[in-house]
This record gives structure tokens, C-alpha cells and sequence, in this order.
């Protein structure tokens, strides 16, 4: 057996040499016909930056009426239906957090901020009579994401996937059990959300990022829920093509993206519904 020299095991002793970092796997790439490529961390580090961008509203970016091409808008600010389960959240004057919802909206982080400055109302909260009307409902005057814009930003889409175009650019999975941070659970024409990992060991609740959900409807957030309960309001496990992955051995857990704070963060819906009316 070969010795170390003295001065080497001295230094090992008195922790002075670090010992190797353990090796991640690489990541084997998304399909590369993939309208993008993004990895799970990418996603989880998106949702996140849209969940917790600060941004100061005034009056001028309240509306709750038409907008100048005769579509109704209504900004989900404090005085929105404060009586109500899906009341508004955002204050005029004030430093607020998160990106609001805007039905058929697909700003970035950077375009929302333009469009505030220029005055843009801030969100545009769904309604029945907007599902009605789909994309004849959106406001060229409003700012914000809703549940597939969000989605399709966080998989770094470059063109907004609703619900119905986003399974033509996934798989689907063949268990509800395969799901991976990245992936999502889709119901058509209802409502999308982003899988953000398992938040126990057994499988049964998972973590996920939305906006258009309880408890903060309109607004993206972190949250945990039953997964049994996702899936009786028919939602499909989906992998999108360009998400890169690692290769996991049989029997292992994949690793976990979210930190320790996200994770405490999370809000706990225990019932979970379709996330928008």
C-alpha cells in the first residue's frame, strides 16, 4: 500500500484539503425538435422569479371597466370583489410581490414592468364570460400571465401553449407517479400547473407552481396538495419534450429541486379545485 506523506495526512487531519464533491449525473438533453430546451432547475428558478417579483401599481393601473377596445377588465387589486373567496390582492402606492393574472396573458418579468410604467392595468382576472369568449376576451391594455402563459414561460416557450396546444408538445406519462420537477398536470380547457417535486416520501402530495389557484387566486405561487385529489379533477401527468432530465437508476428518488425555504413556503391546499372559474 502506498503511504501519504507527513505533511499531507497533517493537512487532512486539521481538515485543510477538501475532500471531492460527489458527482452529479449530466443531463441528458430535451428532444431537440422541442420548441425549446430548459431544464428543471431553469423552470423551478422562473416560476420562482415570477412568484416573487416586486412591483409598485398606482392608481392608473387599476381598471375595472372597459378598455379602449371594448373588452372588460378587471385588475385584481384590493378593491376587486373584496367580499369574495377570489378577492384582489395587489395595492396601489405599495411595493407588491408576484406577477398578477391576466387572462390570455404571456408578459415576461422585463414586459410587465414596461407595461406598468406605460400604464397598462395590472392583470385581468377570468371570468365565465371570458372563457366563453377566449382569446376575443384579451386585453392589449392589461399586463400579466395566466395559468398557461405562466406555464409556457416557466418551460421557456417562445410562443404561448394554452392547454389544449401544450399536450402537442409533451408526453404523456404513464403513471401520475413518474412526475419529475419540470413536468405538468393539464386539464384541457380548464387549467395547467407546474410539478415542482414530491412533497413526501410515500408519493401522495406533490408540490407544484400555479396562478389562478387557491388560496391566492391571482397571483403565482408555490403550493403542496394531495395528489389523488389533482387527479379526480381530471389531471393529466405530462413531460415536455425539450426538458432536459437526469438518468435516474431503478429504485432511486430523482433529486430534489426546490430549496429548503421554498418547501416552507409552499401553501397547503388540502382540497384542491380547478384553479380558475
Amino acid at each position: 500500500m502506498k503511504l501519504l506523506p507527513a505533511f499531507l495526512i497533517g493537512l487532512l487531519a486539521a481538515g485543510c484539503v477538501s475532500k471531492p464533491a460527489p458527482e452529479v449525473a449530466a443531463l441528458i438533453p430535451g428532444d431537440p425538435s422541442a420548441p425549446s430546451q430548459v431544464t428543471p432547475d431553469e423552470a423551478m428558478a422562473i416560476a420562482q422569479r415570477f412568484s416573487n417579483h416586486p412591483w409598485q401599481p398606482f392608481a392608473r393601473n387599476i381598471l375595472h371597466g372597459k378598455d379602449r377596445a371594448g373588452i372588460l377588465v378587471n385588475t385584481p387589486d384590493v378593491s376587486h370583489e373584496p367580499q369574495h373567496e377570489r378577492r384582489g390582492w395587489w395595492m396601489p402606492g405599495q411595493v407588491n410581490t408576484g406577477i398578477p393574472y391576466k387572462w390570455g396573458g404571456f408578459d415576461t418579468v422585463a414586459s410587465f414592468d414596461a407595461a406598468i410604467a406605460n400604464g397598462a392595468a395590472g392583470g385581468d382576472v377570468s371570468s365565465p364570460e371570458k372563457r366563453r369568449a377566449d382569446n376575443a376576451a384579451v386585453s392589449a391594455q392589461a399586463a400579466g400571465v395566466d395559468c398557461s402563459g405562466f406555464v409556457s414561460q416557466c418551460l421557456k416557450l417562445p410562443s404561448v401553449h394554452d392547454t389544449m396546444k401544450l399536450p402537442t408538445v409533451c408526453t404523456e406519462l404513464p403513471s401520475a407517479q413518474d412526475l419529475r420537477p419540470g413536468d405538468v398536470l393539464n386539464v384541457p380547457r380548464r387549467h395547467v400547473v407546474l410539478c415542482a417535486g414530491w412533497a413526501n416520501a410515500e408519493r401522495t402530495w406533490i408540490y407544484y407552481y400555479e396562478t389562478g389557484g387557491a388560496p391566492d387566486y391571482w397571483k403565482p405561487g408555490l403550493k403542496q396538495a394531495p395528489l389523488d385529489a389533482m387527479l379526480a379533477l381530471g389531471y393529466k401527468p405530462l413531460r415536455y419534450r425539450g426538458m432536459a432530465h437526469e438518468p435516474i437508476p431503478s429504485g432511486k428518488e430523482p433529486r430534489e429541486v426546490l430549496t429548503r425555504a421554498a418547501k416552507a413556503s409552499a401553501a397547503v391546499v388540502t382540497n384542491p379545485t380547478i384553479g380558475e372559474p
